[in-house]
């Protein structure tokens, strides 16, 4: 299989683990370019792949502008920056792999898929969770018949408490506004996992859910209580203090500490705590997407599934259960049991991901089985190798966009792709 090159948009934690496949697979990708903004995480991937200066771009509009420099293109920028240089590099002709979620309205998700469809580039959307072993093995064990026709699948997904308070009370993905809502920016895995097991369209849903407990009316009523976690003395108290999480709780690890400051040392990290975001009191910072959230769909051929997404447990694996009319299949992301209805034997499966320390071990493997893919299908032109193409990921990004309408107007939407 011949070597392929791609151009890194976006330098921060999902660019670099991407870029990671090309060190682990030196023979089959290299990483000749970067557009970065920010000079840290610019020189980190510089210095990581050796990029020559001529391919080194403070903005990706600089990058776009020049004759055609790789095979393909990895675009890891923020969710609302994602839909102009998609198209740009299409235009080019480069090959793209797209950060979920595509873009932070249905209008510009159609945009992103009409341009790939245009200019005859590969395009696959970042739905990690297709690409793992489990989810493989969890699928061919539906389409094999073993638990004869699926009639409803329970899906949940576990933030956990202190993820929530990192990235989407503190963090990043905190402000529809500034990014988008929550179920597009964490969840829209879970809605198109769900459309990948289903295999046929999604006709309906609806929602419910909100913002219960990241508000200022929920900070405890305690005297001294301050709006930064350094300076609160309530805070041996709280399970999201931040000096919990980022001084206890993950001291020396490397994310989500690098997120609150990329070279992580106890001096870098309490001063950023002092300074910075994640410093803030959980119950004093300006968030406003829902921490509790469940979707109701009701598929082709009356089949139905429900999804939990909610903050308040330990996070972890997420937890499905598929219901068929010979069996039932339960898995954790790691293991499957397949309890079958003729015979009562319970059968449990270990799906072995393999997913080692390496950055590429993140997502149960999914993260590497992603970059493999896509890979290969740049290397052999071969699109079949995507297991999230165009069509299916626009379908599944609609099913989100209408479950986030069906919560905020309280009533019942149906699709039409």
């Amino acid at each position: 299989m011949k070597k392929v090159t791609f151009l890194c948009i976006g330098a921060g934690g999902r660019g670099t683990m991407y870029g990671w496949y090309a060190l682990e697979q030196p023979d089959r990708l290299q990483i000749v370019g970067v557009a970065e903004p920010r000079e840290f995480y610019r020189q980190r991937l510089i210095t990581k792949h050796n990029i020559a200066p001529q391919f080194v771009f403070n903005d990706w509009r600089e990058a776009a502008k020049q004759p055609k420099l790789a095979d393909g293109v990895i675009i890891a920028t923020q969710d609302a920056m994602h839909t102009e240089p998609a198209i740009a590099f299409a235009k080019r002709g480069y090959h793209v792999l797209l950060e979920k979620p595509m873009a932070p309205t249905a209008k510009d998700c159609r945009r992103i898929v009409a341009a790939m469809k245009r200019h005859r580039v590969l395009f696959a959307v970042c739905h990690v969770m297709r690409y793992t072993a489990y989810t493989r093995k969890l699928k061919a064990l539906v389409e094999s018949g073993t638990i004869g026709d699926v009639v409803n699948i329970q899906h949940l997904e576990p933030v956990g408490y202190w993820h929530q308070a990192h990235s989407f009370v503190r963090g990043n993905w905190r402000n529809t506004a500034e990014s988008t809502f929550m179920l597009l920016a964490k969840s829209c895995h879970d809605l198109d996992w769900l459309r990948h097991i289903m295999a046929v369209p999604c006709q309906a849903v609806a929602s419910f859910g909100g913002l219960k407990h990241f508000r200022k009316e929920a900070k405890p009523p305690a005297a001294g209580a301050a709006v930064r976690c350094l300076d609160c003395v309530y805070e041996p108290q709280c399970p999201y203090s931040a000096q919990k999480i980022y001084l206890r709780q993950f001291a020396h690890k490397g994310w989500p500490m690098n997120v609150v400051a990329p070279v992580v040392t106890t001096k870098n990290i309490t001063t950023a705590l002092r300074q910075g975001p994640y410093g803030r009191c959980v119950y004093e910072c300006d968030n406003d997407v829902v921490d509790h959230q469940i979707v109701n769909l009701q598929f082709a051929g009356n089949r139905t599934a429900s999804f939990t997404m909610t903050a308040f447990n330990a996070g972890g694996h997420r937890q499905t259960r598929v219901f068929g009319t010979r069996g039932m299949l339960e898995g954790d992301g790691v293991t499957i049991r397949h309890t079958d209805f003729l015979t009562d034997n319970v059968t449990t499966i270990d799906t072995n991901t393999n997913a080692d320390g390496s950055l590429l071990g993140g997502h149960g493997g999914g993260d590497f089985g992603l970059m493999d893919s896509f890979v290969r299908a740049v290397a052999e032109n071969d699109p079949t190798q995507i297991l999230s193409g165009p069509d299916e990921t626009l379908e599944s990004h609609l099913m989100v966009f209408a479950a986030e309408q069906a919560r905020l107007k309280n009533r019942v939407v149906k699709l039409s792709v």
